[in-house]
């Protein structure tokens, strides 16, 4: 006997989907940064299972990928002034280094053009729309 499908929750017709792609030129700018990626892609799987309404998914992509971005860039400006304060050179360039990445990466002109992550949510778009 097959059970009742209650069809109250909209939410359960909602297809499975793959995950969105960290775009390509991220994933290679932060190849050193692998937990950063994984936030990038945790961002991005967070904003699939609850997608705001009335705003393109594709925009509300982009925007998860700058917050995330954005709190890499404080993160490593922390890291900076920290070990500024120490007074350790190394500690100091590769805190330069990180910075000076973190801010390539926010600038999303750099990564933008990567057309997985527009391919994926024209590709699954009918998911989207409710």
């Amino acid at each position: 006997m097959a059970l009742p499908i209650d069809t109250t929750d909209k939410d359960i017709t909602m297809p499975k989907l793959p995950p969105p792609p960290v775009p390509q030129r991220l994933r290679e700018m932060l190849k050193d940064y692998p937990e950063h990626v994984r936030t990038l892609q945790n961002d991005l799987n967070e904003l699939i299972a609850k997608p705001f309404r009335g705003t393109p998914i594709f925009e509300q992509a982009i925007w998860a990928l700058e917050g995330a971005l954005d709190t890499f860039i404080d993160e490593a400006g922390t890291e900076l002034h920290a070990a500024e304060a120490s007074g350790d050179a190394e500690a100091i360039a590769r805190a330069e280094a990180k910075n000076l990445l973190m801010g390539r990466a926010r600038s999303k002109g750099r990564w933008i053009a990567d057309d997985a992550l527009w391919e994926y949510f024209q590709a699954n778009k009918e998911a989207f729309e409710k």
